[in-house]
């Protein structure tokens, strides 16, 4: 008939079966996350249970007796037959997909970087790879399954959705206002370095000038290659910026750059930020809805300022 005697305490008998393996009491201790002196605690309440010496002290080491080379056997075979057992139980695991995003870099960390955690709390299955750069990524040639594009839309070979409008405003640093030459209109700023980003095809000087007639040609504009070397620039007061209020509405809050003529804004609802896939694609991947959708309501949730 089977012993109704109770077995030792599972603990013990992992930290047995560990040290015996290893013939080590602070490797088991390592891969068990205790101390040493709690595998060698566990080992001796063992010991005085079975009324057996499992294991020769040495100054450096430790052996194995008799009666625990025996024991051990039995124990070892009986975790791994747990080890075994629950593997082959426990659910596979769910290998990751992959989500190629093509995007600005200054959206990717102005907008889209403070927020990504949400998402990947939400969906851990799909990986999202960004690749930001000022040229547009290779959407209809499979580059990325997604892109994020800034503009007007019009875009050949693609389908276009509006994520979200963008408000621009020309912006600087405060220290660029003082003296007597503040701007007071619009037509003001043709005396001031007007920062611009690179882009293959520039609209917003034009766009902003059209429609607070202002004539910006005799202006000296800075080119830079990214919209992020712009904000620094304003910051450090190298001249007028065209503010894209989604990427600087942190400093717009906190002062670091101000409206250089704050009555001149500039809300055109066929500028702003676009979602962009394949025309072509006879059918969205899961993963592709997935984010599409999270953009769409994470947008929603961020009123523009």
């Amino acid at each position: 008939m089977p012993s109704t005697r109770p077995l030792p305490p599972l603990i013990a008998l992992r930290a047995f079966e560990a040290a015996a393996r290893h013939l080590s009491f602070s490797l088991a201790a390592q891969e068990l996350f205790v101390t040493q002196s709690a595998v060698s605690h566990h080992i001796q309440k063992l010991e005085s249970e079975l009324g057996v010496t499992l294991f020769e002290r040495r100054t450096r080491a430790v052996a194995l007796t008799t009666a625990g080379q025996a024991y051990f056997a039995k124990v070892h075979a009986a975790f791994e037959l747990l080890r075994s057992g629950t593997e082959e139980t426990r659910a596979p695991a769910t290998a990751r997909i992959k989500l190629t995003v093509g995007l600005l870099a200054s959206f990717a960390t102005r907008w889209l970087a403070p927020r990504l955690q949400a998402f990947s709390a939400a969906h851990p299955g799909i990986e999202l790879q960004l690749r930001p750069d000022i040229a547009l990524a290779d959407v209809p040639g499979g580059e990325v399954d997604l892109a994020i594009r800034y503009g007007r839309g019009g875009w050949a070979d693609v389908r276009a959705r509006k994520l979200m409008p963008e408000r621009l405003s020309v912006v600087c640093s405060p220290t660029l206002l003082g003296g007597t030459r503040r701007p007071r209109k619009p037509q003001d700023l043709v005396r001031y370095p007007l920062l611009a980003s690179h882009a293959k095809l520039p609209f917003e000087w034009q766009a902003w000038g059209t429609r607070f007639g202002v004539d910006l040609r005799g202006a000296q504009t800075v080119h830079l290659h990214d919209y992020n070397i712009v904000v620094e620039a304003a910051l450090a007061g190298q001249g007028i910026a065209m503010g894209r209020h989604r990427l600087i509405a942190p400093q717009l809050a906190s002062g670091a750059l101000v409206q250089a003529v704050p009555d001149a804004v500039l809300d055109d609802p066929r500028i702003g930020w676009w979602l962009v896939t394949p025309r072509a694609a006879k059918g969205e991947i899961e993963a592709v809805t997935v984010f599409r959708d999270w953009l769409t309501q994470t947008a929603a949730q961020d009123p523009i300022n």
